[in-house]
């Protein structure tokens, strides 16, 4: 026999709303080296996308982030902790900024992340949020 509990729980689960972030990933040393003209336009692009998720109350939060160099790299290895200044890793785009979102499935985050300033540049990663 099951519980009404438990047959209630999938369509609990259905009407959950998911949480994403939004990884913008970008080439840094070409962002740092455009113009005062272009980083305007850039920052315009980013307030009216804030304003538009921020409307359609996706938004959580997010934030633009500091160079990769100003990074410190912790890691411990059989018991001993390094740290290392700068980014670990050595790729062609760093990691710029981040979104945090809350909307009804995948679909609607990757619809958020086609829209984002930084996918005509870069890579938007869109990652599911393991809630605790």
């Amino acid at each position: 026999m099951v519980s009404a509990e438990h047959d209630a729980l999938p369509q609990r689960v259905k009407e959950t709303v998911m949480k994403y972030l939004l990884l913008i990933y970008g080439n840094e040393a070409a962002m740092l080296a455009t113009t005062e003209a272009n980083k305007g336009q850039t920052l315009s692009a980013y307030v009216a996308y804030t304003e538009a998720m921020q409307k359609a109350g996706a938004y959580v939060g997010g934030n633009r982030l500091r160079p990769s160099t100003s990074s410190t790299t912790v890691k411990v290895t059989n018991g001993k902790t390094e740290v290392l200044n700068g980014p670990y890793a050595e790729t062609k785009e760093q990691l710029g900024g981040y979104y945090m979102i809350d909307v009804p499935d995948l679909d609607a985050a990757l619809a958020w992340a086609a829209r984002c300033p930084g996918a005509t540049y870069g890579t938007i990663e869109v990652r599911p949020i393991w809630e605790m």
